[in-house]
């Protein structure tokens, strides 16, 4: 089955609806069609022209007192980029609490990042290339008995819209690729750790979905030919998904907000939906820590 996606609009929504909550834990990715984020009108240059110095993928802040990273512009357009940045992170934190009140309190806010550039091309590594259906995994920071939720936003003043593309559930996916991934040593993660090449330990879980990840990206065939859905988000929709779970691609479009977030697998309403226990259950056995 090909992950759903779920067009939400605000009048119908029941804000905490448990519906919500179990369809994005199931593999959706939920479609908010008429949230308000309204720009002014010194805002309106960072929809005209992408305020980036190019260096970085993206324009981001870490948190609400950290420095913007990657802007460009006068240092008065760049403080009012770090403060629509800190704004969009106020307004995914309310559509949480709002909409997904099973996770009050229990989810941790990461980084936020303007991305006024169209989605990257170029001949890129098949690693780095974001256009190749994936699940999110990152290997400088270890995720062990966490989530990654994303909340995204176009912002494109345009027109334009956001073009992904989604693939099969998860535990498909797994079932295809599993066996010809490396088998997990404590022993190398326990050293990439000493080497401060990543920030902790890796778990098992973070070792498979490295090379989930990367096995994916390289299978060609799979990229053509494998259940998928192209799909399209308009300027003004807002989208979240748990793009741990949600295999996706992203193939065009221009000018975005997005916002990360950490839950914990033990805080979902059910934790047996996550990727580290399906992947648990399709090895017959728990997953090394």
């Amino acid at each position: 089955m090909i992950s759903p996606v779920l067009p939400v609009s605000r009048a119908e929504a029941v804000p905490g609806a448990p519906g919500l909550v179990e369809a994005l834990e199931s593999g959706s990715v939920l479609v908010f069609r008429d949230l308000d984020f309204p720009f002014d009108a010194f805002e309106q240059r960072f929809v005209e022209r992408p305020f980036a110095d190019g260096k970085a993928k993206n324009v981001a802040i870490r948190n609400e007192t950290a420095e913007l990273r990657g802007g460009a512009g006068s240092a008065e357009e760049q403080a009012r980029l770090r403060d629509l940045l800190v704004r969009y992170r106020r307004f995914a934190e309310n559509l949480i609490d709002t909409y997904l009140p099973a996770y009050r309190n229990k989810v941790s806010l990461a980084g936020t990042s303007y991305r006024p550039f169209d989605v990257d091309k170029r001949k890129l590594s098949w690693r780095r290339d974001d256009t190749r259906m994936h699940v999110d995994a990152f290997p400088s920071n270890p995720i062990g008995e966490r989530r990654i939720l994303r909340i995204f936003r176009n912002i494109n003043a345009e027109g334009q819209p956001r073009l992904w593309r989604v693939g099969e559930d998860f535990g498909s996916m797994a079932e295809k690729f599993l066996p010809k991934l490396p088998g997990y040593s404590g022993l190398s993660a326990s050293v990439l750790a000493a080497l401060k090449i990543t920030k902790a330990k890796r778990s098992e879980y973070d070792h498979l979905m490295l090379h989930l990840h990367d096995a994916l990206k390289r299978d060609l065939d799979y990229q053509a030919n494998a259940p998928q859905a192209d799909v399209r988000f308009q300027p003004g929709e807002t989208w979240v998904t748990f793009s741990d779970l949600v295999m996706h691609g992203a193939m065009g479009g221009r000018y975005m907000l997005e916002q990360t977030a950490y839950i914990a697998v033990a805080d979902q309403a059910d934790p047996e939906k996550s990727p580290q226990r399906i992947l648990a259950k399709k090895l017959g056995r728990p997953l090394k820590h």
